[in-house]
């Protein structure tokens, strides 16, 4: 494996993060594009926040090795971020909206 491919894995998973989790929390969801949209966006931005602490896709293939447990570590947090993402951006989109009427 390569880091892009690993990197393309981490998206996919943000992806599917953010649309089972829009599809359990129907009130958070913004529908299959929009839930798409946040999970890439959500997963890249967790990855990149937390990615320093030794899972980011360079460091799962230091040295042209495979290190195993980085990328399930990796897989948590981009699932995690793109779930984590449409519910951040709904209540925002709720602020926003909130904060226009007043």
């Amino acid at each position: 494996m390569t880091d892009t491919l690993i990197s393309l894995i981490s998206i996919l998973i943000g992806i599917i993060g953010a649309n089972s989790a829009g599809y359990a929390l129907k009130k958070y969801s913004f529908g299959l594009i929009g839930n798409t949209i946040a999970g890439v966006f959500g997963s890249i931005f967790l990855i990149k926040s937390f990615g320093r602490l030794g899972f980011n896709p360079f460091s799962i293939m230091k040295n042209e090795t495979f290190h195993s447990w980085l990328f399930i570590i990796n897989c948590i947090v981009s699932f995690l971020g793109g779930a984590l993402a449409i519910i951040f951006i709904k209540k925002l989109k709720h602020k926003m909206n909130n904060s226009n009427k007043a």
